[in-house]
């Protein structure tokens, strides 16, 4: 996926339009979507931006599509409903996931540092680039192929959030079962807090007494609240 050319990382741009599905007319917007700000701090020969402004953009192309999804499909759900449908689908966990699926995660461009990093920061790494392949895919080609591409990546999610329910408040379902399996209510700490005010993540962990049972990463507080208490569920092998 990368070529080492003369101690320059080298993306293999046509593997990577490959699996998105499109022909990028400038593939300068896709270099970027990839690119990480700490890969330019690193290497400051590199031409590319970071990703940071077409993430931003992304998530404003991507909760349109998904409303207009949403909004169409369940003509009978109420609006608090789909909000949260909309969130459990645009999440950190289901846009990691789905950069995972395609393959993203060889092509990612990123400082050394963050290259080892395997765990829940590679996981926020991964949503961010979605996001920016979207923003990439909405200024090179416009509005069709953006919603194209998380038509193909993301609509078919749907069906097992609403069958499975899980669209329902994580931390209420993290309470219920933690007092029905061993009577405890759960507590929520901020472990930690980095990034400027405008991109701030939020690192969460949720605790049974005394124990940490996992951590969750999110944009702002309750984001990582519901993430970690979402994954608390799994750990503690309590889904249904």
């Amino acid at each position: 996926m990368i070529q080492n050319n003369k101690n320059t990382n080298v993306v293999d741009m046509e593997a990577l339009e490959a699996i998105i599905g499109f022909n990028f007319k400038d593939k300068n917007h896709l270099l970027s979507a990839i690119t990480h700000r700490s890969y330019l701090n690193e290497h400051r020969e590199a031409k590319q931006d970071h990703n940071e402004r077409l993430e931003f953009l992304g998530d404003a192309v991507l909760e349109l599509v998904i409303t207009d999804y949403l909004f169409h499909k369940y003509s009978n759900k109420p609006e608090g409903e789909l909000t949260a449908i909309r969130a459990a689908l645009v999440n950190t966990v289901s846009l990691s996931s789905a950069s995972e699926s395609l393959g993203i995660n060889p092509f990612l461009l990123m400082s050394k540092g963050e290259a080892r990093d395997t765990g829940r920061a590679r996981q926020y790494i991964l949503a961010n680039a979605y996001e920016a392949i979207v923003g990439s895919l909405y200024v090179d080609q416009g509005y069709g192929s953006a919603k194209d591409f998380i038509a193909k990546t993301l609509f078919d999610r749907t069906a097992d959030i609403v069958e499975k329910r899980l669209w329902q408040d994580a931390k209420s379902r993290f309470q219920e079962l933690s007092q029905e399996h061993v009577g405890v209510t759960p507590t929520y700490q901020t472990l930690n807090q980095e990034g400027p005010d405008h991109d701030r993540v939020f690192t969460v962990g949720v605790f049974l007494g005394k124990q940490k049972v996992t951590e969750g990463r999110g944009r702002s507080k309750q984001e990582a609240e519901q993430v970690a208490a979402m994954e608390a569920v799994k750990v503690k092998k309590w889904a249904d």
